[in-house]
Formats: C-alpha cells, structure tokens, sequence
C-alpha cells in the first residue's frame, strides 16, 4: 500500500490533535472525535459540531467522576487515555497564551482563572488574586476537599459553578491571579470565605471570623 505525502501530513495532524489539552471555548476536529466519543458512551447528547461549549464540558466532567478521574471538565492525557485514544504524553499540551510556561500545572491555573473570572471579573486585582488565595487556602484545610477540583466542584460553593458563569471567556488578568494565587499571594491573610455583603448571603456566614475587605468582597476565616 502506498501512502501519499499528503496521507502522512493528515494523519500527523490527526495525532496532534489527539494529543491537544481540550477545555471550554476550544474548538476543531478533536473536540468533534471528543463529542462523538461521549456521544458513543452515553454522556453526551448535543450536536457533534466541534465547539466546546458547557454542555460538552458537563459531559467530559460526568465521564471523568465515573472513571476515577479528577472532575475539572479539562481533557489532558489522563481522559484521552480513558476515551480509548491512547497515551498522549509525549506531546505537550496547549496552553493559553497568557500563562507562563514556568507554571506546571497549567490545567489547574486555567481551572481556577475560569473561577475567579466568574467569582470576581468586575473586582480590582488585587480581588482576584484574593477570590483565588481563598480557594487555594481551602485545598490545605481540613474542613475542604484536598484537591483544586474538589473545592470547585463542591456542591453550591460557588455561585459562579453553580450558574454556569464561569465558563464566561477568561481575562488575562484573571490568569495572572490565578497564577499568583497558586504561587503563594494572599491577599486575605488565610481566608476560607469570601460573599458581596450587598447580595443576599446566609446570617450564619457573618460568624466567621472577618478578616478583610477587598474590593466589594468580605473575607473571612
């Protein structure tokens, strides 16, 4: 069988495409093989259209949960594999422009801009790098679930996750604090909790212990 320069240049293509991180917002002929593959499985029932929307993204995260797989609807290495694309790690995922190429984990750093974009698009900076101090402060708390995702997907603990408003297109403002969130910057001085005290809250989030106020956000332990 022969096969033409042009069958080589397709099926490279076709490789690295598999290899690609995918996340909300991305679009092309792998987030297509994505949709047919959950469309397959059962998790997926919107169009095949090659954009990745919300409901692709819930997809991804409903098939992530029932494989033992951390839930942040980002597909890296680890859901290809479990789609039945094979390992991709030899090739390096992509990353958005704005973050540097020092950070590591640049899924988790895109996981958590989304957030803090939904959380606190329309605070100062110096706000958004507290909204995303808090959510790392709840990793290394008891009293949260240990993992970047865990917080963030915990049942109701952010009005952002819950109404869909974090998968509003990121700022790169919004990526720098997620990155300097990560690195160690705390505005808050140890927050777990931060509310707008000029929307409805619960009384009982007014017994922690207030720390701070930035922006139009309340911080407290």
């Amino acid at each position: 069988m022969m096969i033409t320069a042009g069958g080589i240049i397709t099926t490279l293509r076709q490789a690295s495409a598999q290899e690609r991180t995918l996340y909300w917002g991305l679009s092309g002929d792998d987030v297509s093989r994505l949709q047919g593959r959950l469309s397959e499985w059962g998790y997926y029932r919107g169009p095949v259209d090659g954009f990745y929307g919300s409901s692709t993204q819930q997809a991804v995260v409903d098939f992530q949960l029932n494989n033992g797989l951390v839930p942040d609807g980002v597909v890296g290495p680890g859901t290809w594999e479990a789609l039945g694309f094979g390992p991709v790690a030899a090739a390096p995922p992509v990353e958005p422009a704005e973050v540097s190429r020092g950070v590591t984990n640049r899924d988790a750093v895109y996981l958590l801009a989304r957030v803090i974009e939904g959380e606190a698009a329309d605070e100062p900076f110096t706000g958004k790098v507290a909204v995303g101090a808090v959510i790392m402060n709840r990793t290394r708390s008891a009293a949260f679930p240990h993992s970047l995702a865990g917080v963030i997907y915990q049942p109701h603990a952010f009005e952002s996750v819950s109404n869909g408003q974090y998968n509003r297109p990121i700022s790169q403002e919004s990526l720098q604090a997620a990155m300097l969130a990560m690195s160690g910057w705390d505005p808050t001085g140890g927050a777990l909790y931060f509310w707008n005290p000029s929307k409805p809250v619960s009384p009982w989030i007014w017994s922690r212990n207030v720390i701070t106020q930035i922006g139009r956000h309340v911080f407290a332990h």
